[in-house]
């Protein structure tokens, strides 16, 4: 039995596993795959391509995608279209109970619709407050009420549960106060620690209580409790989120690429440094000649993964695998109702 599994999770470049991509998935610093759009064109295909990636190699890969609905939703063509989740906390100002059902079944559908395709894990849900601050966050946020965001995100981790599948909350400690895209820009956030416990760590907190498998960490830096970003800083990840939330799952680092993530040029550091902070993975993406040069440079023998965090995040493929999951009843019923919530947003 494989018990540890490289702890870098990389991209690829189009449709199908390439020669050389294959030779990279074998390496062992490599744990998983995120996919993107550009790797999907319809829903046999990538049926293939997952296929292809976790037949690569004899230790498991996971494979992972940003499926969270509104603008951020990689396969759109032969999936059902997600509403921006920001719509289920407008429902949930009117009617709480139809707002927690709804979300808690799109969170199912959702998983169910990627396990049948051999996806693992969506890296959802966002746990950002919707303050209209953040360029960013925005809508892909469901509340700006911390409390509702627990409450709306909890249904929705259920939902993805009961389908099979894993949860990632993000982006912690909270994204929704810095206006700044830390895909392309370093955003700071001068509050105090005690501004961030009241409000933005709040529903990161709640989840953390309601069994929440993963939380990837933010590339912001709080001047006032640490001077790095929150993926690099051993106090965010290993003395606020581990001790004083409890948090005992999974820890992903945003994408190493991003600008915010941008504390030296050598990629090799930023995987090392994250990992010394306390992620279990890092994330390379949309950069080869940098996955390329942390493979080269990385001693991997000191970032591997135990199976005991790397095995909640693959998919329990077998529900998917006992139903065409568009002949259950469940999924036309959710089907239908997120139809129609996207026919009345547009």
């Amino acid at each position: 039995m494989i018990d540890k599994i490289g702890s870098l999770i990389i991209d690829l470049e189009g449709m199908s596993v390439s020669v050389e991509e294959r030779e990279l998935l074998n390496h062992p610093l490599v744990g998983g795959v995120i996919l993107f759009a550009r790797n999907y064109e319809s829903r046999e295909q990538l049926i293939q391509l997952s296929a292809q990636v976790k037949s690569a190699r004899r230790a498991p890969l996971i494979i992972m995608v940003d499926q969270e609905g509104g603008r951020v939703q990689r396969f759109t063509h032969e999936f059902t279209r997600l509403p921006y989740m920001a719509e289920f906390g407008k429902i949930y100002d009117r009617d709480p109970d139809a707002a927690l059902h709804l979300a808690k079944e799109c969170g199912w559908l959702m998983a169910t619709e990627l396990l049948a395709a051999g996806v693992d894990l969506s890296l959802a849900p966002v746990l950002d407050l919707n303050k209209g601050i953040s360029s960013i966050i925005g809508q892909r946020a469901f509340h700006s009420n911390p409390l509702h965001v627990i409450q709306i995100a909890s249904a929705f981790i259920t939902g993805m549960r009961e389908a099979g599948m894993a949860s990632t909350g993000k982006h912690f400690p909270g994204h929704g106060s810095v206006q700044l895209d830390s895909h392309i820009a370093n955003p700071v956030d001068a509050r105090s620690m005690h501004e961030i416990e009241r409000e933005d760590m709040i529903p990161f907190a709640g989840m953390v209580k309601a069994g929440i498998s993963a939380i990837m960490a933010a590339h912001i830096v709080f001047p006032e409790s640490d001077a790095l970003p929150v993926g690099y800083s051993h106090y965010w990840l290993k003395e606020v989120l581990r001790k004083q939330l409890g948090f005992n799952g999974v820890i992903f680092s945003d994408d190493l690429s991003m600008e915010g993530a941008n504390i030296s040029s050598s990629f090799s550091d930023r995987v090392i440094a994250a990992r010394d902070a306390g992620c279990d993975f890092t994330l390379l993406c949309n950069n080869r000649a940098g996955v390329i040069q942390t493979l080269d440079d990385t001693r991997f023998a000191s970032h591997l993964v135990y199976r005991e965090k790397w095995g909640v995040l693959q998919g329990d493929f077998s529900n998917v695998r006992k139903q065409i999951y568009q002949e259950n009843p469940r999924w036309r019923e959710t089907h239908h109702l997120l139809e129609k919530m996207n026919i009345s947003i547009n």
